[in-house]
């Protein structure tokens, strides 16, 4: 009598792994944003990303303890194959369950090429950091996943659902359950002041064409695109738990059919790829013959480590791919961006030295995530293309909140230096200029003093001087002009964001020295 399959429940336990993964990172992004968590947790899932850790290192030139976690993962992975990809990574479970289901994958699957690609970024994005560039590291999965979340998915939920209670609560049925929610909602969950951010339509689009791309083959991302997951198949190509199938196979093509990354190869040479699984179960679940299973790499069996594929890149790709890494940091260094940066690309508290700044940030808008004001914004090209989705202060749409050190707090590299409030408070991140030909009282006599109010700094930073002046009307009026104290300014940018001249402030935060 032939025994019961017992994969099907290690395949709901995988499942429910993923599960509890995907809630864990969406509820620390949740959390964070509301600091509801100690932060050393909201960082959590990047702390175990060997991409992200090992990038940093190289890049830094330097060991960082915060990112320690990463071996854990390299260990696992040596031990169990690519465990992080089928069954703990967020972005992957998304894509996941966002492929595009069919009867016959093997029908759908590209050219066995296309695999190299992923080690060919891989390949550049190292070089890129031996030479001090992190540019590469926005494709890591983990930034990429919390990118798109902070700038476009959590902005546009605040926005739908405040759309929707205002439409609702007018209607006398719906005014105690609509209050009901915002009250349970609002703080709790989501933000009180709309988040907004620059450019997160570019980011909605890549994050749609990645989905997209599932179209073509599942978990498309995965199997051909991702650096990540190249790192983690180099290491699974030693991993001592190896995929076999074994003497009871029938090669009824089951397996294949399930797999969603492509990892059995059918045919003549019908096997598994070890660099390609990612222990997913699906294929045990499906196979009705026992022919297909784990086996520990003891004593070097054959086929330990795994043999070269043929979709490995070329000694003359992988030169290429390292030739247009050192390629990419000479042009982004060489760009006019790079040699005198926008004097509006203001950095975050202590991370005044650009090209230290650079060297460790990861572009994983945690900082942004948790930024109260939404100030932090992406960067485009106000650094040069190397500064690209790195974070910057944009006072018009945020100010540095006086009491407020969270960037520093979840920035998983240290890009950001953890500071205490009291240190953060004494941070310079520029320097406001007052421009007359703007400024009410100076240029149309009106009388206000917004931005001296507004100066958190003690003595403040902006000193009034009250003089006789003919106003916008003809007439003679007593009003108070600011004049900026560069030596207490911090460049918070508060004067900015509450100037209530319309347009571009009256008063503008410029980055030191420039």
């Amino acid at each position: 009598m032939r025994r019961p399959n017992p994969w099907p429940r290690w395949r709901r336990v995988r499942q429910a792994v993923q599960i509890v993964a995907f809630i864990l990172f969406v509820y620390l992004l949740f959390a964070a944003l509301q600091r509801r968590i100690a932060f050393p947790l909201a960082d959590l899932f990047f702390r175990f990303d060997p991409l992200s850790a090992l990038g940093a290192m190289v890049s830094s030139r330097e060991w960082l303890p915060r990112l320690a976690p990463a071996l854990i993962t390299v260990g696992v992975t040596l031990a169990l194959g690519r465990i992080w990809c089928g069954w703990i990574c967020p972005f992957g479970t998304l894509l996941e369950w966002l492929s595009v289901p069919r009867a016959n994958r093997r029908a759908r699957e590209l050219s066995p090429h296309w695999r190299e690609v992923k080690y060919l970024i891989l390949a550049a994005a190292l070089i890129g950091a031996l030479f001090g560039s992190m540019a590469l590291l926005v494709l890591d999965p983990l930034a990429l996943l919390t990118r798109t979340m902070t700038t476009v998915l959590l902005p546009g939920l605040n926005h739908a659902l405040t759309a929707l209670f205002s439409v609702l609560y007018p209607v006398p049925p719906f005014q105690g359950v609509i209050g009901g929610l915002e009250g349970l909602l609002r703080g709790p969950v989501l933000p009180v002041q709309q988040p907004v951010f620059a450019g997160n339509a570019l980011i909605a689009l890549i994050f749609v064409t990645i989905v997209g791309l599932n179209a073509l083959a599942g978990r498309f991302w995965c199997r051909y695109l991702c650096p990540l997951g190249a790192l983690l198949a180099l290491i699974s190509r030693v991993s001592l738990l190896r995929p076999i199938i074994g003497d009871a196979c029938t090669r009824c093509g089951r397996c294949s059919n399930v797999c969603g990354v492509g990892a059995i190869q059918t045919g003549d040479n019908f096997r598994i790829v070890p660099a390609e699984c990612t222990v997913c179960l699906d294929c045990l679940a499906a196979c009705q013959e026992a022919g297909i299973g784990f086996r520990p790499a003891l004593g070097r069996p054959r086929g330990w480590p795994a043999p070269p594929e043929a979709y490995d890149p070329t000694r003359r790709r992988l030169l290429a791919a390292l030739g247009a890494g050192v390629a990419g940091v000479v042009v982004m260094r060489t760009g006019a961006g790079a040699r005198r940066p926008d004097p509006a690309l203001i950095r975050p508290p202590g991370a005044q030295d650009e090209a230290e700044f650079l060297s460790r940030c990861l572009r994983c808008s945690q900082c942004m995530k948790v930024c109260p004001t939404s100030g932090l914004q992406p960067t485009f090209l106000e650094g040069g293309v190397e500064a690209f989705w790195t974070p910057r202060l944009v006072p018009r749409l945020g100010y540095c909140n006086y009491g407020c050190h969270a960037c520093g707090q979840v920035c998983p590299s240290g890009a950001i230096p953890p500071l205490d409030l009291a240190t953060k408070r004494q941070a310079v991140l520029g320097v406001a200029v007052i421009d007359r030909n703007r400024c009410l009282p100076w240029a149309h006599g009106t009388p206000c003093i917004v931005c001296e109010e507004m100066c958190p700094v003690s003595p403040k930073a902006i000193r009034l001087e009250e003089v006789a002046v003919i106003d916008a009307r003809g007439e003679a009026a007593v009003v108070q002009q600011p004049h900026m104290v560069s030596d207490r300014c911090i460049g918070c940018g508060i004067c900015e964001y509450q100037c209530p001249v319309e347009g571009d402030a009256a008063i503008e935060v410029r980055r030191s020295g420039s």
